[in-house]
């Protein structure tokens, strides 16, 4: 019987789909906020006195082009990243193996090596490496995860991956934007902008915090402070440029 180990994480530990895709989230959303807000910013420490004066229009075509194409990218990126991990942990892997068969002396002594520095005494590491070398499948995972700090990417489905960093830079990163839809544009859409802004970068906070346990302060102030830096940075560049 082959034991679902999917199942188990979601249904004995409350592993659900954001701790599953937190990284693709919050890499995807703070991207996507920071780098669509960069362009509204740009543009309002341009104009000085505030993004309405250069048009909506121009904030919105280029926030919109810059939005998916970056989506887009970042989707592709993330695609291409975990199948390099996948083929670059199946080629390792597949060495190993071919070390363990053509040198298992080698292999043996670099297994009690890193039983011993887990902690196992040395009569327990000699025996448990001994049993090791008689099953080299499970020897290989071992020595990846200890040897080389590789560890199993086969249940991250690379498309998926992308998917959910395409869909997440969109959702999060189009909030800037939100103001210059929603409302005539004036000098101050910019400042309803950045407050819609902020309450995404805090919203993703929260969202960090509600699946990690972190520390809420933490989860929120790295998040709202990492935002907060970059749109900083974006307006600075759009006032020397634009003055």
């Amino acid at each position: 019987m082959t034991f679902d180990w999917t199942a188990h994480r979601r249904e004995a530990h409350a592993l659900g789909r954001t701790q599953e895709f937190l990284k693709q989230i919050i890499y995807g959303g703070n991207d996507g906020i920071v780098t669509t807000f960069a362009i509204v910013a740009g543009f309002a420490g341009a104009a000085a006195d505030g993004a309405g004066q250069i048009g909506a229009v121009a904030v919105l075509v280029f926030g919109l082009a810059n939005l998916f194409a970056d989506a887009v990218s970042m989707g592709l990126g993330e695609f291409l990243s975990t199948r390099s991990q996948h083929d670059l942990y199946r080629a390792r892997r597949n060495s190993e193996l071919h070390e363990i068969e053509v040198n298992p002396a080698q292999e043996r002594y670099e297994m009690v090596h890193i039983l011993r520095q887990r902690g196992l005494p040395d009569e327990e590491a000699e025996a448990t490496a001994d049993i090791m070398l008689r099953h080299p499948d499970m020897m290989a995972d071992l020595m990846m995860t200890y040897e080389f700090g590789m560890h199993d990417p086969a249940e991250e489905n690379p498309a998926i991956n992308g998917f959910v960093t395409f869909c997440s830079f969109v959702v999060f990163g189009s909030v800037p934007l939100m103001p210059y839809f929603l409302t005539e544009p004036t000098p101050a859409t910019f400042i309803h902008s950045v407050m819609t802004t902020a309450g995404a970068l805090v919203a993703l906070g929260l969202l960090r915090w509600n699946a990690t346990g972190e520390p809420l302060h933490r989860s929120v102030g790295e998040t709202v402070l990492v935002g907060t830096v970059c749109a900083v940075v974006a307006y600075g560049v759009g006032m020397l440029v634009g003055g």
